[in-house]
């Protein structure tokens, strides 16, 4: 959705002068107001004043993004003013604020979020808001930003009919014809960092550069088959299987989409050099990984962010309806018991409803993981497998009345080596008569795949369960002799390694992991204290970098110290990726500081023994916390200790 959509002219105001921070809330529910956004002001302003009360939604650089999701919205809408004179907004860089958007979300969505996203990366570039600052009529503001929509997003100006006789000049450029792919696993910020740093690096090296995003909302910017018959290669920098068969026959480069925030002139100069090998794809697979060139463990982590990419909308939506359930029967006067979180109606609904989506966390996750390896005949077998996993299925108890479950690390070997056994099962299915060709994907290899799964789990179900109960009840017992915090610690710290990559997910997915298994123990207790600590690891590294920024100007330089702001959002928000562009510019000293003061953190949240109910969200998921308000403290002593080692570890920057 484009920012123009929501904003109309009789939104904008300019030249406002509002006395203060609340008349210049006023001013802008005015203008909603007047746009016939709201149904009830007076709720919607409850909203606006309560996320406020949260932190101040000034972002720094004049700029303020007051925002609420409230059922007074009648339709999502923006407004906008003007402030010449700046009004005070206690913003973290201490500068009046002159420019001022309001979201007003409805509460069926996360449009304010996406909006939120999508103006951070237009109001990055100064001369932008320079602009809309002297903007004389609604009319020019809204041109202004039209315009650089159109820039930043392209494939969007694409959808429209004018847009193939607009794109034709970028044909005519000279150099090389270079394309690539992006895409992570979760389709957020390292898709986009790459496509953006690839596109820079091509139009600072005068190469002509078409990337593809294969986003959380689907792939857009979609390379066309004449573009890749012309092109003279591909990147794909992908954490994640993309569709290659298309590639067939052409020089393609894969690698990490790290590598594509980092490297990309190193990329573009593969293809440029003629270094890619050529790519032959086997013309029955919809959808084959580029693996020439990667190692095995580099193929098993791609393969697990497959599964766990797939996983993550389950685990996370799924989660917080039962966190909701949880804090509805609390609400209640519940004091526990069995029937906690379905004591009351409305409580029963949102874990009925929650654990449904809930259940598919472990299917998804082998089942995705398969068919990376085996690709379509690998699903079966990955779903099948992960619910095994999920009930505990044994020989001598097929429908698990009686078993311990093998959970996670069941679901993962289902996926791992139920995909692996799929694909040898497809080689030698290859000698089969060509007469039966047509019958292999819908009879032969879902036959072959069941009988395959079906033995494989009945034989290690019992082992893992062992495994997982043990596992399980060690848990408890760190937890109950007080060495949980040396967990908290680690798994904390894992989140501030690599910020999205191994480490970082490893963590994640084993927190996502116990708190889907927390339902099912005695002691559900230690599982929300790990989920905790690794949210509060994974918050820390942006939120030390925005102090530094601002509390240790010299440090940074003065497009550091403007982008530093935008990391409070991205921390508090649980989006560790923000850190990334200044842990890449300085290893040494930012990555020791940011695991320190993740580690910190997770020790701290621990010992206070604060938990979460849910597996995402940040600041949005407040209710869902237990004991907050020490969980707080810990976030802002982790983050000050590792705004404090970089001071020690890190120089000046030069000017």
């Amino acid at each position: 959705m484009r920012i123009t959509d929501l904003l109309k002219q009789e939104g904008i105001l300019l030249n406002a002068a509002p006395a203060n921070k609340a008349e210049a809330i006023e001013m802008l529910i005015s203008l909603h107001d007047k746009c016939g956004s709201l149904n009830d002001v007076a709720a919607y302003k409850e909203g606006i004043l309560k996320r406020e009360e949260m932190g101040t939604t000034a972002i720094g650089m004049e700029i303020a993004i007051p925002h609420a999701k409230s059922e007074a919205v009648k339709a999502p809408a923006l407004t906008a003013i003007t402030v010449p004179e700046g009004v005070d907004y206690d913003a973290p860089d201490g500068n009046p604020c002159k420019l001022l958007f309001m979201i007003a979300a409805t509460t069926d969505g996360d449009v304010h979020l996406e909006v939120l996203a999508r103006m951070m990366q237009l109001l990055m570039d100064p001369e932008f808001t320079g602009g809309l600052k002297e903007a004389k009529t609604p009319e020019e503001f809204l041109a202004i930003i039209d315009a650089k929509e159109t820039e930043k997003f392209p494939e969007e100006a694409a959808e429209e009919p004018e847009a193939p006789v607009a794109a034709a000049p970028v044909a005519e450029k000279a150099g090389p014809r270079v394309l690539a792919v992006t895409a992570c696993p979760t389709g957020i910020a390292h898709t986009y960092m790459a496509a953006e740093a690839l596109a820079k690096a091509g139009e600072a090296m005068g190469i002509n550069i078409k990337v593809e995003t294969n986003g959380s909302g689907g792939a857009k910017n979609v390379l066309t088959a004449e573009e890749i018959a012309n092109c003279d290669g591909i990147i794909i920098a992908a954490d994640k299987s993309v569709e290659t068969a298309r590639f067939d026959g052409k020089p393609v480069y894969s690698t990490k989409v790290a590598d594509g925030i980092h490297k990309p002139e190193e990329l573009i100069n593969k293809i440029i050099n003629g270094e890619a090998p050529i790519f032959h794809s086997d013309k029955k697979a919809q959808d084959v990984a580029v693996e020439d060139n990667e190692s095995f463990g580099r193929k098993l982590y791609k393969h697990l962010m497959n599964g766990v990419s797939h996983m993550l909308p389950f685990v996370v939506a799924g989660g917080i309806f039962i966190a909701i359930a949880f804090l509805i029967d609390a609400a209640a006067g519940v004091k526990g018991g069995a029937d906690f979180g379905s004591h009351t109606a409305a409580a029963a609904w949102f874990k009925t409803i929650g654990g449904y989506a809930f259940n598919f966390m472990l299917p998804l996750l082998a089942g995705f993981i398969a068919m990376s390896i085996a690709d379509r005949p690998g699903l079966l077998v990955g779903f099948v497998g992960g619910w095994l996993a999920s009930n505990g299925a044994t020989f001598a108890d097929p429908g698990a009345a009686a078993t311990i479950p093998s959970g996670f690390l069941g679901a993962l070997l289902a996926g791992f080596i139920g995909g692996w056994l799929m694909k040898q099962c497809m080689k030698l299915c290859e000698k089969m008569p060509r007469s039966l060709e047509g019958i292999k994907p819908v009879l032969v290899f879902p036959l072959a795949g069941l009988g395959i799964i079906g033995v494989m789990m009945c034989a290690v179900n019992p082992i893992m369960g062992v495994i997982n109960n043990g596992l399980n009840n060690a848990l408890i017992s760190l937890n109950e002799n007080n060495l949980g915090v040396l967990l908290g610690c680690i798994l904390a710290g894992m989140m501030a390694i690599d910020m999205g990559g191994p480490f970082n997910k490893a963590a994640y997915v084993f927190g996502a992991g116990m708190l889907a298994n927390a339902t099912t123990t005695s002691d559900p207790t230690a599982a929300y204290q790990i989920m905790a600590s690794v949210m509060i690891g994974g918050m820390v590294p942006p939120i030390a970098i925005a102090l530094s920024t601002t509390f240790f100007k010299k440090l940074w330089t003065e497009d550091e110290r403007k982008s530093g702001p935008v990391n409070y959002i991205m921390g508090l928000s649980f989006i560790t990726e923000g850190a990334i562009p200044y842990a890449a510019s300085y290893p040494l000293q930012v990555i020791p500081a940011c695991i320190v003061g993740s580690a910190v953190a997770g020790g701290l949240s621990w010992l206070f023994k604060c938990t979460l109910m849910a597996p995402h969200g940040g600041i949005f998921v407040l209710p869902t916390i237990g004991n907050w308000l020490m969980y707080f403290v810990a976030l802002a002593i982790g983050s000050l200790v590792g705004m404090l080692m970089l001071a020690v570890l890190k120089k000046p920057a030069k000017k």
